[in-house]
């Protein structure tokens, strides 16, 4: 997979993990970061819990990135008691 590949992973599971957890998202640089990270976040809970990609391609890894994504999220709020930088 190319860096443009993991950048639009990236993008994609960082906004849709931003608008699930109920949030505005973090700028588009940071909610690329947060769906990379998250990407290896959930090829690393899945592959823990025994279980694979659902389904496959781009579609898939999309998918996993974005279960990572939410999982990071998810600990950033319990970390920071659910509260946001003011800009």
């Amino acid at each position: 997979m190319g860096i443009l590949m993991w950048i639009l992973v990236g993008l994609i599971a960082g906004v849709l993990a931003s608008v699930v957890m109920g949030g505005i998202g973090y700028g588009i640089i940071g909610d690329i970061i947060v769906g990379i990270v998250g990407a290896f976040i959930g090829g690393w809970l899945l592959r823990a819990l025994g279980a694979g990609t659902p389904f496959g391609g781009l579609a898939g890894t999309i998918f996993v990135a974005f279960i990572g994504a939410v999982v990071l999220l998810l600990v950033i709020r319990l970390l920071t008691g659910g509260r946001r930088r003011n800009s």
